[in-house]
């Protein structure tokens, strides 16, 4: 980073510096002092090592002693724990902030709003009334040991090399399966890991890659994270699937929302509108077509559309016997 050049230097500036580059991650001392002495010659002051890390160590000191948590040991690097750091927000910006601190712990995630909570000094009363979330999600994603799965499954995105974890099923037990590229998901209330299996064969599909390798885990049935190989991730992105389906009846108007969703014909009478669409999950596409009942129906590929079919016919067996 550049810095222009400024003689109005004063020690807030100094901490408030120090504060930006641990908000970005932990840094070694070393590495900190590097960082700082561009600004220090910017602001007209020494940038000899020695007086940058006595600085350092005296206004790290200060925070410290202002609230905000830094960790440190020798040989370890220092890391920015909480910031207590007072944050002015007007009223709309108090109410965005709870009603995604509300929207975090409805979906499971307390701890992350609690953190929000504390940020804005926020309290229930800010939160708006108008809104109401009903995720029920099966456990709290911030307890410890899922947290440590979740911080896991992090470092793996960003290494991209093949992995494994251990996974509890309710019916099979354990099993350890070879994950490839992949990321996290919330659908319908549960975290997932949406996951790329590189050994998969599919019964649908003879050409490679394709959307039955893409499988879903629930993170909270996750054992444990094993540690990357020194394979690199197949693909860029996660194989995907056009599919073209009607929209007719109450969805007759119905506008794109999804990403991977266009129009490619809508009826000048309003009668019907068909879209096309790329999805990578076929279980979930799915099981939304089946919420839409009679005002769907499934074009191509015609093999996907007859399973729709056998499901919708199952379900008129059952509630005709």
């Amino acid at each position: 980073m550049s810095y222009k050049l400024d003689t109005n230097y004063n020690q807030i500036a100094f901490a408030l510096e120090i504060l930006k580059q641990l908000a970005e991650k932990p840094r070694k001392r070393e590495e900190l002092v590097d960082l700082l002495s561009p600004f220090m010659e910017a602001h007209g002051k020494s940038s000899d090592d020695m007086d940058i890390k006595q600085k350092l160590t005296r206004t790290i000191r200060k925070l410290r002693d202002c609230g905000i948590e830094i960790k440190s040991a020798p040989h370890h690097p220092y890391e920015l724990v909480e910031s207590n750091f007072p944050v002015i927000l007007s009223t709309e910006q108090r109410q965005a902030l709870a009603l995604a601190a509300y929207f975090f712990a409805g979906m499971g995630f307390s701890a992350q709003a609690s953190q929000i909570l504390r940020l804005g000094n926020l309290k229930e009363s800010d939160i708006p009334e108008f809104v109401k979330v009903n995720f029920s999600p099966p456990v709290d994603y911030s307890e410890s040991k899922l947290d440590i799965i979740v911080r896991h499954l992090q470092e793996r995105f960003q290494q991209q090399r093949r992995y494994t974890i251990t996974y509890q099923s309710n019916k099979k037990g354990q099993r350890i399966w070879d994950i490839d590229r992949s990321e996290l998901r919330f659908h319908n209330g549960i975290l997932y890991l949406f996951a790329f299996i590189p050994d998969w064969k599919s019964w649908r599909f003879l050409t490679f890659p394709n959307i039955d390798q893409n499988h879903i885990f629930r993170v909270d049935r996750i054992v444990n994270v094993g540690p990357a190989s020194d394979v690199h991730w197949l693909s860029c992105e996660l194989p995907k699937l056009e599919i073209h389906y009607r929209m007719s009846g109450d969805l007759a108007n119905y506008q794109p929302r999804r990403d991977g969703e266009r129009v490619i014909h809508r009826d000048t009478e309003g009668k019907f509108v068909d879209i096309a669409t790329l999805e990578d999950y076929w279980f979930w596409f799915r099981q939304r077509m089946l919420q839409y009942g009679a005002n769907v129906q499934v074009l191509t590929p015609d093999f996907l559309a007859k399973e729709i079919k056998k499901e919708h016919q199952k379900a008129y067996e059952k509630y005709c016997s």
